[in-house]
C-alpha cells in the first residue's frame, strides 16, 4: 500500500529542484550561523520546521529580533521582524548568487550584515524551482519532523533539537548516551560525547534515494552483528550505519510503525552496546 502522507519522492524526478531549495536553504544556514548566539554542537547553524517549511528562527539583531523562512506553501523566501517588518521573495529558480544577494540586501536595508563568505554562493546559473515537487517533499518531511520529535520524547537521557542541516540536507535528531568518549577532551564537542544520529536524507552520491539512517559515534563493536527490522540494513560503504529505504516506508501497511520501530530498534541495540 502506498500512503498519500508519504508521497512519492525519487530523487531522480526531482533532483534539479531539490538542489534548487537545498542551496537556498545553506544561505539561511550561513547567516544564523553568523549572527545567532552559539550553541553546543552547531546547533546555532541549523535549519528548524515550521507548518509550511524551514526556518531559521529568531536570531538577535540590536534591538529587534528577526527570523528567515522558506515558505514551501506560498513559495516564498520570508524575513519577518519583531517591529513589524517584512519582506517577500518568490522563490522562482533564481541563481543562489541572486538569491544570496537579495536576502542579504533586504537585511542591510534593516542594518543587519552578516559576515558570511559570499563566493559559497558566486553561481550565476539559473536553477530549477518546481512548485509541485517542493510540495511534495514538504509533505514527506513534515511528517518525519513529527514522528521524530515523538521518537525523542521516548528517548532517555539529553537529544538534540530535530533540525535540518543544510550543509547535507538532512533531518536530525541526535541522542546522547551521558558517557565521554575515552582519550577526547570533554571541551571537544564534535568527538567528546557518545552519540547516536537519526535521521532523513532525500538522497546522496553513496544511496541515491531517499532513506532514513541511524549511526553512532564511536562505532559500538558488535553491533553490526545485529538483527534489523524487515526491509532495513547496515550500510557499510564510507560510513557505518543502519538504513531504511524510504520506499520500502511506503510500501508498509503500517508506515509510522514501521519507522518508530527501526528507530527503536536500532536505538535499544546500539545503547546496550555503548553502555555495556
Amino acid at each position: 500500500m502506498k500512503h498519500t502522507r508519504f508521497p512519492p519522492l525519487a530523487l531522480a524526478d526531482w533532483q534539479e529542484t531539490r538542489d534548487t531549495i537545498h542551496q537556498y536553504a545553506r544561505v539561511l544556514g550561513k547567516i544564523r550561523q553568523a549572527l545567532a548566539p552559539r550553541q553546543k554542537h552547531w546547533w546555532h547553524a541549523s535549519l528548524h520546521a515550521t507548518a509550511v517549511g524551514l526556518t531559521t528562527t529568531p536570531i538577535p539583531a540590536g534591538k529587534l529580533t528577526f527570523d528567515l523562512s522558506l515558505d514551501f506553501a506560498a513559495h516564498l523566501a520570508s524575513l519577518r521582524t519583531s517591529r513589524g517588518d517584512q519582506w517577500d521573495l518568490v522563490l522562482e529558480g533564481q541563481p543562489v548568487s541572486i538569491f544570496c544577494r537579495d536576502t542579504c540586501d533586504a537585511l542591510g536595508d534593516l542594518g543587519i550584515r552578516p559576515a558570511i563568505d559570499h563566493s559559497l554562493f558566486a553561481d550565476d546559473a539559473p536553477r530549477t524551482y518546481e512548485d509541485a515537487q517542493v510540495e511534495t517533499y514538504w509533505r514527506a518531511l513534515s511528517q518525519v519532523d513529527v514522528m521524530l520529535k515523538e521518537f525523542k520524547g521516548t528517548l532517555p537521557g539529553e537529544s538534540s533539537p530535530v533540525q535540518l542541516w543544510p550543509h547535507h540536507f538532512d533531518l536530525s535528531l541526535v541522542w546522547f548516551s551521558g558517557r565521554q568518549v575515552p582519550g577526547q577532551e570533554p571541551a571537544n564537542e564534535a568527538e567528546a560525547d557518545e552519540q547516536m544520529a537519526f535521521g532523513f536524507s532525500t538522497g546522496d552520491a553513496g544511496i541515491p534515494d531517499p532513506y532514513f539512517y541511524i549511526t553512532a559515534y564511536p562505532w559500538p563493536a558488535g553491533l553490526l552483528t545485529e538483527t534489523l527490522p524487515a526491509g532495513a540494513h547496515w550500510h557499510t560503504e564510507g560510513w557505518q550505519g543502519a538504513v531504511l529505504p524510504y520506499e520500502t516506508l511506503r510500501s508498509s501497511d503500517k508506515p509510522r510503525r514501521t519507522l518508530l520501530n527501526f528507530w527503536r530498534t536500532v536505538h535499544a541495540a546500539g545503547a546496550q552496546h555503548m553502555l555495556a
